[in-house]
């Protein structure tokens, strides 16, 4: 079999909602061609984001019961988006939402049981892609990469600016990727404290002045001058930048001035730490930062002229990370690894992710 449908799902760490897209995958002369045919966005309701919001403070049986009801909430979303758009799908691949995520302490959790899931949905779905590579020694993040690699080789490097910002590039010994830093969870946070949802293309932010004390203490976390591999969780957000942006003393638009400029000093400062020094690159921007104007100018002034950032058209912005995720479902359905040791630094390539069949009779 060298074709498949899939449902990718993607919940990222901003809140924004869930992400689906209906992708078809198919092999061809050892190369994979991908289309995405059916995608929605499912902004969540003010319960689950306040829900979402509090569970790293909850009892364990409170947890459990709201990774099992999460999992029959993203099956019945999955089910209404099958029916509505008359979809025949192999499988779904669901990444989760991200709760805890503590690499060094063996801990990552992603909320979204795939057997409610799968319950919910009657369909197979895989699911939990990062605690095999957790349990072999990695950092069980960014698995994003190795779609990178076969779905987007033609780009010097891959950026995602989500709730996290992260970047991707093919390396001499491997790929290469970490997260450079926090991204929308901060802007929207900030945001927040003047109820909006988000600083659209980044308005408010061009308004404000940078709080040089401010930016200094967002900048001096060990993490950002620590090797790779690397990865961030909510936590570490939480305690090293949100903190301080939300203590500060300064107007919201100044805040998100300050946030925006270091977003985009680190993201820079990434990519040219890992890319060759000479030549053209072309580096391709997705996720929900990328219709922020105002972040994607000041990446590409830090850049310089040698880096052309590229903003693709907005559903592969918005979907990116769930067509992706799509994909990881499809190497793992095959068996094949879809975790890249060289950028989580487990021993090995791994192929992460549990089945659940949701129908009596699964397509094999």
């Amino acid at each position: 079999m060298n074709t498949y449908h899939v449902i990718g799902l993607m919940s990222g760490t901003s809140l924004d909602g869930v992400d689906l897209a209906y992708c078809i995958f198919t092999k061809k002369n050892q190369n994979w061609i991908y289309k995405i045919y059916y995608t929605a966005t499912l902004p969540y309701t003010f319960f689950w984001k306040q829900r979402l919001n509090a569970l790293m403070d909850v009892s364990a049986e409170k947890f459990i019961l709201a990774d099992h009801q999460y999992g029959t909430y993203l099956g019945h979303a999955v089910r209404e988006f099958v029916t509505k758009n008359g979809l025949t799908p192999d499988f779904i691949a669901s990444h989760g939402h991200t709760i805890f995520h503590q690499p060094d302490q063996h801990i990552t959790h992603q909320l979204g049981h795939g057997a409610y899931l799968a319950a919910a949905a009657q369909l197979p779905v895989v699911c939990d892609f990062r605690t095999l590579d957790i349990a072999l020694g990695g950092q069980g993040a960014p698995l994003v990469p190795i779609g990178d690699q076969l779905l987007f080789s033609d780009y010097d490097c891959c950026l995602n600016l989500g709730g996290i910002a992260n970047i991707s590039v093919p390396g001499a010994t491997g790929r290469i990727a970490f997260d450079t830093g926090a991204c929308n969870m901060l802007l929207n946070a900030l945001a927040s404290q003047i109820n909006l949802p988000f600083d659209e293309d980044g308005r408010l932010a061009r308004q404000g002045k940078v709080q040089t004390a401010l930016l200094n203490q967002l900048n001096s976390s060990a993490y950002f001058k620590a090797p790779y591999p690397k990865s961030l969780g909510k936590e570490w957000v939480d305690a090293n930048t949100l903190h301080y942006l939300l203590a500060a003393d300064c107007s919201v638009p100044d805040k998100l001035q300050t946030a925006t400029h270091h977003i985009a000093y680190h993201v820079a400062a990434s990519i040219k730490k890992v890319l060759p020094e000479t030549g053209s690159r072309r580096v391709l921007a997705t996720g929900g930062g990328a219709f922020n104007i105002y972040l994607i100018e000041l990446i590409q002034k830090a850049l310089g002229p040698d880096f052309t950032v590229v903003v693709p058209d907005p559903e592969l912005v918005s979907f990116k990370e769930a067509l992706i995720f799509a994909f990881l479902g499809v190497l793992r359905w095959r068996q094949e690894p879809n975790c890249l040791s060289s950028v989580t630094g487990a021993p090995h390539d791994n192929i992460g992710g549990a089945i659940y069949w949701g129908s009596r009779n699964p397509k094999v």
